[in-house]
Formats: structure tokens, sequence, C-alpha cells
């Protein structure tokens, strides 16, 4: 974890969102509650990609992201 944090589970538990009937958490959220820029933690994924299941992440449609700002 970043900086020491102690995250809270009720901050993940907000966080969390269904998606395509998947209960997932949006690489921002994940970002901010490591205190890290999303793009830093986007980077880190993409360098250990062998770390992680194959359905780890996806990618959002323009639709579903649109649906998730109104």
């Amino acid at each position: 974890m970043a900086k020491g944090l102690a995250i809270q589970v009720q901050d993940i538990e907000k966080s969390i969102r269904l998606i395509r009937t998947q209960k997932v958490m949006l690489d921002a959220d994940l970002a901010h509650l490591y205190e890290v820029e999303t793009r830093v933690l986007v980077q880190a994924v993409k360098r250990n990609l062998d770390r992680f299941p194959k359905d780890f992440m996806f990618q959002l449609t323009k639709k579903e992201f649109a649906d998730l700002r109104s």
C-alpha cells in the first residue's frame, strides 16, 4: 500500500460497482484508495500482467462509461 495507508472496508464497498453482471472497481477508484495517480496504477498493472488472472480487467464501452457518469 502506498504511504502506509489503512484502507477502510466501507471505502472499498462504496467503490464496488456492478457492470456486466460483475462486481468491479474502476481504476480511478483503486488509484484513489491507494493515493496514486490512475495512470501510475494502470502502468503498474500493465508491467505485471502475468501476476493477474486473464479476467482481472476489461475496458468499458463508451456507453458503459457514459452510463456511469450519468
